[in-house]
């Protein structure tokens, strides 16, 4: 079946796969949150890839619903495990210790409301972190490389790792804890190269590379990730 891989921004690996005998563009997501598009024989790659970015507000969606459920014991951010306890409580109840995100529930782990909130305290744990750790290390970084800024600020985004304001005012994404360190500080350094280039001109990648010399394979590779929760 003969196929091409796109990298898009703000969706991260696309294929695009043509189909004998299919007649209409089909649009999946996997378990991981990879795009798939299936195309008739005779449609170009690029109708395909049209297709997928038109609809990238429904693939975030469906992203969330893709995802494979969270159980006791996955790894959620640097420093946190998943810790699900059986309770005799008709409540479900959950906490944040030093490493632990702990849930005390009656159902099973597998139902919808048990993982709405399992999911709800995860979020709470990875922007508890991003809080902690990435205001520190954006100055370590701006300070090694020559740079400044005015603010960290730490949401959480659905679509974008980071941004950067006119002045100066960096945002980053607390799902950004559930990449590795050496993505997360190209993000950190994407946005702070944009406080002197608001564009992504040569101006802007010659100072990202010159702090970065793979800068353009780290961007790949942060592309292949997705702002959901993702239990490793």
């Amino acid at each position: 079946m003969p196929q091409k891989i796109f990298i898009v921004e703000d969706l991260g690996e696309v294929l695009v796969a043509k189909r004998r005998g299919t007649k209409n563009i089909r649009l999946s997501i996997t378990a991981d949150g990879s795009v798939r598009v299936g195309i008739p024989a005779w449609v170009p790659y690029s109708a395909g890839l049209t297709f997928a970015k038109s609809r990238q507000e429904w693939i975030t969606k469906h992203r969330v619903a893709a995802r494979p459920g969270l159980k006791s014991g996955d790894r959620i951010g640097k420093s946190y495990r998943l810790n699900v306890v059986v309770s005799p409580s008709e409540r479900i109840s959950t906490r944040l210790s030093t490493n632990e995100i702990i849930i005390k529930s009656p159902q099973p782990v597998d139902t919808a409301r048990l993982q709405s909130a399992i999911t709800k305290a995860a979020e709470r744990a990875l922007r508890s972190e991003a809080s902690k750790l990435l205001p520190g290390r954006t100055a370590q970084l701006a300070e090694k490389y020559g740079y400044d800024f005015r603010q960290v600020v730490i949401k959480k985004l659905t679509s974008r790792w980071g941004s950067c304001s006119s002045d100066k005012i960096i945002t980053l994404n607390f799902f950004l804890m559930q990449l590795p360190w050496e993505l997360i500080d190209y993000v950190i350094l994407h946005e702070l190269v944009h406080t002197k280039h608001l564009n992504h001109g040569k101006a802007f990648w010659d100072d990202l590379k010159t702090a970065i010399p793979d800068a353009r394979a780290r961007q790949k590779l942060v592309k292949s990730y997705h702002p959901v929760i993702m239990p490793s």
